[in-house]
C-alpha cells in the first residue's frame, strides 16, 4: 500500500469526487483510510432523560483505498 498517514490524497469517485484531503488514519488489512473533511456523516444523538443532552455528532466514515489517488507534494 502506497498511501501513508499524513499524505495528501484526491478522491476519484463517490459523492466527494474531486476533493482533496489529508490522511488521518490508515487500516491496511481492511484497505480503507480516513481522510480529513471527506465522507462525513451527521448523526443525531438524543437521550430520553433530558432535552439538554440532545446533540448532532459528525462522524468520519472510512474510504476505500481504490477511491483515493496519492498527490505528489512537489
Amino acid at each position: 500500500m502506497k498511501i501513508k498517514k499524513n499524505d495528501t490524497v484526491l478522491i476519484i469517485s463517490g459523492k466527494d469526487k474531486g476533493k482533496q484531503g489529508k490522511v488521518l488514519d490508515v487500516f491496511p488489512k481492511e484497505e480503507r483510510i480516513v481522510v480529513e473533511g471527506i465522507n462525513l456523516k451527521k448523526k443525531h444523538k438524543h437521550y430520553k432523560i433530558s432535552v439538554e443532552e440532545r446533540r448532532i455528532i459528525t462522524l468520519r466514515i472510512l474510504v476505500n483505498i481504490s477511491n483515493a489517488k496519492l498527490i505528489c507534494p512537489g
